[in-house]
């Protein structure tokens, strides 16, 4: 009767959670409409998707790894470093430019597996690790790229951001990612996994569940997922930046937050996530169009996080 009456009180929190998520989403929206001339528009709502997408994918893969009781703080620079990869590979002229996609993914998985093992089997602190990480990706990047933008690409490449079905394809990768976080997280035993790992390591050791090879797992999905971003992003701005995803950690670590997940672990939504990421690209997208300070921006965004987590805290007391 007690486990029945907390997972309902659960299921009720995570429904309460949802709806205060869409109050805020539709205030923003209402709030920026009002204020500002250029917002509720088509083309401005196509931008806001655009961004969505590059940021909304690191979001997921965020959302593994803090339900698995962990933290990424390397998607930007992975990003970053995937990104030049890409551009070195897909320059002008070159027929077999997609092999720079591959490349890209495949040192983007890379270093996120790196990060698994070294959190996984030689129990690294993933705050640790992942910082270090940060560093390291954002290094080899400057000394791949010698700190300059790689342009001049592939018509092939650059044309993906641009490929419209009825929303930009960036926005429907994005959706497809969602959807496809979601059955993993929901239907399968790897999913499952995830959230007895970030709930209780110990009693999932118990019960038989390869807590390492799990951890490794989330890590380097975190980095395919980076390794996707990067290749939207770059095909956006048609250049490999070396400064790229710079700042990417922080917001999606803020719209998984928002979105309800601890960072304790064992608990969070990828539907949630989303409305996150959305409300996060929404107030960025807002704020540049009152001009408002970028240094300005980032008080408001860290101090959104400090608020979810508080609000978090208080309902793990509870």
């Amino acid at each position: 009767m007690e486990k029945t009456s907390s997972l309902k009180k659960v299921l009720i929190n995570e429904k309460t959670s949802q709806f205060v998520l869409l109050f805020v989403f539709l205030s923003l929206v209402l709030f920026f409409s009002l204020f500002t001339i250029s917002f509720f528009n088509a083309n401005n709502f196509m931008n806001i998707l655009r961004q969505s997408a590059v940021t909304g994918i690191l979001a997921m893969a965020m959302t593994f790894v803090i339900i698995s009781g962990g933290i990424d703080l390397s998607v930007g620079s992975i990003l970053a470093f995937s990104g030049v990869i890409l551009a070195s590979i897909a320059k002008s002229g070159n027929p077999l430019w997609w092999m720079g996609m591959i490349a890209a993914l495949a040192c983007a998985s890379l270093l996120g597996c790196v990060n698994g093992i070294l959190i996984g089997k030689f129990k690294v602190v993933p705050f640790i690790q992942t910082l270090a990480m940060l560093a390291i990706g954002r290094g080899l990047t400057m000394l791949y790229a010698d700190g300059r933008p790689i342009s001049d690409l592939s018509c092939g490449l650059t044309s993906i951001a641009r490929i419209n079905f009825g929303l930009p394809v960036m926005a429907w990768i994005f959706i497809a990612t969602i959807v496809i976080s979601f059955f993993i997280l929901h239907y399968t035993v790897f999913g499952r996994s995830v959230y007895a790992v970030g709930g209780n390591e110990k009693a999932a050791v118990i019960s038989g569940i390869n807590t390492t090879r799990v951890k490794i797992m989330v890590y380097t999905l975190s980095g395919f997922l980076c390794g996707i971003s990067a290749i939207l992003l770059t095909s956006r701005v048609s250049s490999g930046l070396p400064r790229a995803g710079e700042g990417y950690e922080m917001d999606a670590i803020a719209a998984v937050v928002i979105g309800g997940a601890s960072l304790t672990g064992g608990r969070g939504n990828v539907w949630c996530t989303t409305i996150g990421i959305l409300i996060i690209s929404i107030l960025s997208n807002g704020m540049d169009l009152m001009n408002i300070n970028s240094y300005i921006q980032q008080i408001i965004k860290g101090s959104i996080i400090v608020l979810a987590v508080l609000l978090d805290s208080v309902k793990n007391k509870n």
